[in-house]
This record gives structure tokens, C-alpha cells and sequence, in this order.
């Protein structure tokens, strides 16, 4: 390990030693500018400072930032590959990792985007999917109806997600539904409304990052083959919920098997 002077002294030393020691900081400065920016486009939106077509305009810039500075640091890394001193070779790899990091988890959802199918709401029950009540008003202003739009996004749920499907259990209906209840909560979910005696629950879960809102609708009933179980979850907000609201539902039925079979 160098002490801290034998640091600075190798980089302030080092760009007279090597031309590439400035693109390597060049990279290391574009991969902290994505990091910022990719953080604040999504925070933004989640305070309210912009709508999330501007946080998705804010990440674009974010992204060729950190495409910018993987770059840069990936020529300083080769050109300074045979250079005694570390100092500018950490900040080369630095530099690299964060544009990885900015740029990987948007292209990762770009491939989500790309593989599955353009819809944003998932419920086990397409048929007859539980419909908001309590949420209904909530979703008011939002782009996404309440409403389910039928035989085509059911037909693409089947094909993407044939797993989702209704969930029975044995044990009796108001044991079930106080079950659901502390699924919601230890989620973490909003809990919106709880009528036990309708079988209904509804919640809405906040993504981390930019704040979007998910609605969900669960649905506990007697049924010939035990106690039935019925959620739907859909996003207010987006033609694609890249997955999202599938993966809340599986979260969902998986967590209440665990606890009552």
C-alpha cells in the first residue's frame, strides 16, 4: 500500500510522465458526472422536480456520459498497462467501473424492454381480474386506466408469464386474507384498503429510484377447491413495466405458499 503523499505525488507527477494519465482522469470525472446524473434523473421525478420523460432525457445524457468515460478509461487502462506507478492505473479502473455501472443498468432494461411484452398489468385471473375500488380515485389523473384492457393483454400475459395463475389453500378464508394482509406489510406496500368481509385488499408499491407507482388489487374468496387467492398489479404510469409487476405477484403468491402450505 502507498502512503498518502506517495499517492498524490503520483498523480500529480504522472501526466508529465505519460500522456495518457489525463485521459484517465478525463474518464474518471465522465463516469462521476453519469453517476450524478444517473442518480438525480430518477430522484427528481420521485421529488417531483420533473415529469419522468425529462429523468429519462436526464439518464440519456447520463448514459453517454458513462459510455464517454468507459471509454476514455479503457484506452488510459491499455496505454498505461506497463506503468510503474498505481496511482493512475486506480484511477483508470475507477473511472471504467463507474461508466459500467451507468451504462449497464439502463441497457439492462432496454433488453427487458426488448424481450418482453408491452404491458403493465398482471393478474391471475384475466378473465375476471379484481378490479380497484378504494385505488380507483388515486388513479384519477394517472395515464393507465383502472380498468382492464382485455383479450390481448391477457393473450401476451400467457405467452410471457403462463405461471401466473390463481393459488388455492387450505386453510380457511379469514385465515388466508389476515395472512395477505401481513404479506402487503412486510413488503413494505402501502396498504390502501383491507375488507375482510368483501375479501378484497388493495396497496400500492413505490419503485426506489424514480418513485413510479404500482397498484395492486388481491382478492381472497371461497372457492370448490379451498380458499382462492386472486391479485392483480398494475403500473400507473408506462406502456411496459419491464417485468415489474409480474415479479411482485410471483413475490406475492410465493411468500403466502411459504406460509400456508
Amino acid at each position: 500500500m502507498f502512503g498518502s503523499s506517495t499517492i498524490m505525488t503520483g498523480l500529480v507527477a504522472a501526466p508529465g510522465r505519460h500522456p495518457a494519465v489525463p485521459l484517465a482522469w478525463t474518464g474518471l470525472l465522465l463516469g462521476l458526472l453519469a453517476l450524478l446524473l444517473g442518480a438525480i434523473s430518477g430522484l427528481g421525478h420521485r421529488a417531483g422536480l420533473w415529469n419522468f420523460t425529462t429523468g429519462f432525457a436526464v439518464l440519456g445524457v447520463a448514459v453517454l456520459a458513462g459510455l464517454a468515460g468507459l471509454i476514455a478509461s479503457a484506452i488510459a487502462l491499455v496505454r498505461l498497462r506497463r506503468q510503474r506507478h498505481r496511482p493512475p492505473l486506480r484511477v483508470a479502473a475507477l473511472g471504467g467501473a463507474l461508466g459500467m455501472l451507468v451504462v449497464g443498468l439502463p441497457a439492462n432494461q432496454l433488453h427487458l424492454g426488448a424481450t418482453l411484452p408491452r404491458i403493465h398489468d398482471i393478474t391471475t385471473d384475466s378473465a375476471d381480474p379484481p378490479a380497484f375500488v378504494a385505488i380507483a380515485p388515486l388513479r384519477a389523473d394517472a395515464p393507465n386506466p383502472p380498468g382492464y384492457a382485455g383479450e390481448q393483454v391477457a393473450r401476451l400475459q400467457l405467452a410471457a408469464y403462463p405461471h401466473i395463475v390463481p393459488h388455492f389453500y387450505t386453510a380457511n378464508r379469514h385465515v388466508v386474507f389476515n395472512e395477505a394482509v401481513e404479506v402487503v406489510r412486510r413488503h413494505g406496500w402501502s396498504l390502501v384498503a383491507s375488507e375482510p368481509e368483501a375479501g378484497r385488499i388493495e396497496a400500492s408499491a413505490v419503485s426506489r429510484w424514480f418513485g413510479f407507482v404500482d397498484d395492486m388489487v388481491i382478492r381472497v374468496a371461497d372457492s370448490a377447491n379451498g380458499t382462492r387467492v386472486d391479485v392483480r398489479s398494475k403500473s400507473r404510469v408506462g406502456l411496459s413495466d419491464l417485468g415489474a409487476n409480474a415479479k411482485r405477484v410471483e413475490s406475492f403468491l410465493s411468500e403466502m405458499d411459504t406460509q400456508l402450505n
